[in-house]
């Protein structure tokens, strides 16, 4: 017969479901700020700009170059734009599938930051020219000696750099081990008997 949860492994569950519901807003608030300043900006630009349209912003530093790419950065794989779209979609689904396990202020910025960047992206893909599902992606901030690129890609990349970061400082995704299990474990420990 299987033990029932002790009171403080139902305590410890009821606190990390309450805070789920901040996480997930704050994956949510982080996706929509990237999406929707990625949309705007290239609206902006697709409006007052032509293509292949270079402006000096902070010369030599900083211009927008409007350009329509069909591939990835650096214009990588630019005959199978389709195979983007696809990766793009799968990696939304998988975000928002995962969204529930979240236990950590900073892994929720960090997927919604990549949520927001690769749906930005993933608009273009679907609704841009030349067709659906091969549409070419916006892009225009130029740095000298480097790809051309926009905020979507600004989002994913700050992500990923997160990313990096809570996975060498070792904190997991899910968050920190709630103290009745650590309690569990060092009475489990205790136990014990020294060989």
């Amino acid at each position: 017969m299987a033990a029932e949860p002790s009171a403080d492994a139902s305590a410890a569950a009821g606190r990390l479901g309450r805070r789920r519901g901040p996480l997930t807003l704050t994956l949510a608030g982080f996706a929509v700020l990237a999406y929707v300043l990625d949309q705007l900006t290239k609206w902006w630009v697709s409006s007052t700009m032509t293509d292949g349209q270079i402006t000096q912003v902070f010369p030599p530093v900083l211009s927008w170059h409007y350009i329509r790419n069909s591939g990835a950065a650096f214009s990588i794989g630019e005959n199978v734009t389709w195979l983007f779209t696809i990766v793009m979609a799968a990696v939304a689904i998988g975000i928002v599938v995962q969204a529930r396990k979240l236990g950590s202020v900073w892994w929720s910025v960090a997927m919604g930051m990549l949520l927001g960047g690769a749906l930005g992206n993933l608009t273009d893909r679907l609704f841009r020219e030349p067709s659906f599902g091969m549409g070419h992606v916006v892009d225009f901030i130029a740095l000298p000696n480097f790809a051309i690129f926009n905020v979507a890609d600004s989002a994913v990349v700050g992500s990923v750099i997160l990313i990096c970061i809570l996975t060498l400082k070792g904190i997991p995704f899910g968050g920190k081990v709630p103290p009745a299990d650590a309690a569990t474990v060092d009475s489990a420990a205790a136990e014990r008997p020294d060989v």
